[in-house]
């Protein structure tokens, strides 16, 4: 499994970038993405061998196409794709006249179709290499929790495009998701009443970090017999809840 070409969007903070970091560790070639912070993705790229890193909006179809066509140029393949891009906005569930048509439409462009169109860009190369896909969901997607209701819809979205897309493009594909709960990342760095109740009612009494989250990524990029899955990473806090 040495030295895959491994896309990770939206990977210069949280996640992302430790999803991508741990693929570099293990030996694969990654490509860094982000929509704006073009700085702190060149330098990472820089500091990890065998990287670049390709601005691009996942929110725009023409950006995937681009990114797609960047990473082929440059490495001739695509092994693994990793669609961690994603917005949100801080809405109480209650507060229906905030979670405006708007706010609905800017969440899924970015969570549900930048996800969407960097699959069927992607596909192509992925069906040629045998390759993987995993999404970034959320525990949102699974349980009645999360940010605002427009963000916890995107991610159900995102959680049964991930089946129907493993349905249909296996056996050369494999598709699945993780879903994070509670995550210290720069998004929640101020959610400490947040933070408080999940080590409080949490099986495993903690919030995760981003490695937490990547070793899972990366285990699901690398299990050949596994597809179609959402696997939840939140320390056990959707049993408590």
């Amino acid at each position: 499994m040495a030295e895959r070409v491994v896309l990770v969007t939206g990977s210069t903070s949280g996640i992302g970038e430790a999803t991508a970091l741990r693929f570099a560790k293990d030996g694969d070639h990654v490509v860094f993405n982000s929509v704006r912070s073009v700085e702190a993705g060149e330098r990472l790229a820089g500091a990890t061998p065998n990287s670049i890193y390709v601005q691009g909006d996942v929110a725009k179809s023409e950006d995937c196409t681009r990114l797609v066509a960047a990473v082929l140029e440059h490495y001739g393949r695509l092994d693994v794709l990793i669609n961690n891009a994603g917005t949100t906005k801080v809405i109480p569930h209650a507060d229906l006249q905030a979670a405006s048509l708007d706010v609905w439409r800017e969440i899924f462009e970015v969570n549900v179709f930048g996800t969407w169109s960097l699959c069927v860009a992607a596909m192509d190369a992925l069906r040629a290499s045998h390759g993987a896909i995993v999404n970034v969901s959320s525990l949102a997607g699974v349980r009645e929790t999360g940010s605002s209701i427009p963000y916890a819809a995107s991610k159900a979205a995102v959680n049964h495009m991930t089946a129907l897309l493993a349905k249909v493009v296996g056996p050369e594909v494999r598709v699945n998701a993780v879903a994070p709960g509670l995550i210290d990342t720069p998004w929640t760095e101020d959610w400490e009443t947040v933070r408080g109740y999940v080590r409080a009612v949490a099986p495993l009494k903690r919030s995760g970090t981003p490695e937490d989250v990547a070793d899972v990524i990366v285990a699901l990029a690398s299990s050949a017999y596994v597809t179609g899955q959402v696997v939840v990473v939140d320390g056990g806090l959707g049993l408590a809840t």
